[in-house]
């Protein structure tokens, strides 16, 4: 028997990432991170059928985050990145005078291009 579990789709080979569960007497699908054992009353979905999820009409389906599972990039983040990207690729000259010199300060840099530095040798 192989240690990955499998979609409990019928002709679905495909490895398990989430875990469903009814509640019958709220009328609610649970689909969460895949539980750590197998039990006989939840089905092991794989990603493509836990993206589809239907329930019956009445019934509402709860998702459940996985908290360890790292979250996609926002915005906000791709913004600061660009912001970041931005200012390592801005020239010495505007960079030193903007913010008073904090960056170009080391004697031994000869020039600079984006984020890369040149320094002079230790021997000269």
């Amino acid at each position: 028997m192989s240690p990955v579990r499998r979609c409990s789709r019928t002709a679905c080979g495909r490895p398990a990432v989430a875990t469903l569960t009814y509640v019958y007497a709220d009328s609610t699908a649970v689909l969460g991170p895949l539980a750590t054992y197998a039990e006989p009353h939840c089905y092991d979905l794989c990603a493509e059928h836990s993206e589809r999820l239907t329930a019956p009409r009445g019934w509402e389906v709860v998702r459940l985050l996985d908290a360890s599972a790292p979250a996609r990039p926002s915005g906000d983040d791709l913004e600061a990145l660009a912001n970041a990207v931005r200012e390592a690729a801005r020239p010495q000259e505007r960079a030193a005078g903007a913010g008073g010199g904090g960056r170009g300060a080391d004697p031994r840099e000869v020039a600079r291009r984006g984020h890369l530095r040149v320094l002079r040798s230790p021997d000269n």
